[in-house]
């Protein structure tokens, strides 16, 4: 990344707060926090496969859960996902959005070769709000720009009921903690 861009980058967020991560052991930082507990969530705009625009009001009557990772090009994120995909059929009354500045074209393909049908995946490549709203754009570090990994779980009234921010972005997220509140 070229010096200049990333100055320009972390000072366009000036004044934000920030939660601090670990990448392999190292520092890192996030822009903001995640949603407070009982707290309505932040709307969103995401793009689905297909390049056609989804939000949280898509969802009606249903949990939403935010499975939100860096990139699925990386063993972790792939298997969130698929575990999310196993776990997500399981469950009537949920949904499962797999998150993150992917391209939609790489999250389509990587589903497609997997076979996962339960997930929807989606990215946040077109608006560039999501990470912000949320807290889980990383503004540090070598992923400066991606999303930590992190899980967030909206109840059908859009009310935050479960969120984790995982410490160490290398580790997989507490699957069952998460799919406790659905």
């Amino acid at each position: 990344m070229n010096c200049q861009i990333f100055l320009n980058y972390k000072s366009e967020f000036k004044g934000f707060e920030m939660s601090e991560i670990t990448l392999k052991g190292n520092k890192i930082t996030t822009i903001g926090n995640l949603p407070k507990l009982g707290e309505k969530s932040p709307s969103f705009l995401l793009t689905k496969t297909d390049l056609s625009d989804i939000t949280e009001n898509d969802f009606s009557g249903k949990k939403i859960i935010l499975n939100i990772f860096p990139s699925i090009d990386t063993a972790v994120c792939a298997t969130s996902v698929r575990k999310f995909n196993e776990e997500a059929s399981k469950f009537s009354n949920a949904v499962v959005l797999c998150v993150s500045t992917d391209m939609p074209f790489a999250l389509g393909r990587f589903c497609s070769a997997e076979g996962l049908k339960d997930v929807v995946p989606v990215s946040d490549f077109r608006k560039r709000e999501f990470g912000e709203n949320f807290g889980v754009r990383i503004s540090s570090g070598p992923l400066a720009g991606v999303f930590s990994r992190a899980i967030v779980i909206l109840d059908e009234e859009r009310r935050v009921i479960y969120t984790e921010q995982v410490s160490e972005i290398a580790q997989e997220p507490n699957y069952q903690e998460a799919l406790k509140k659905i």
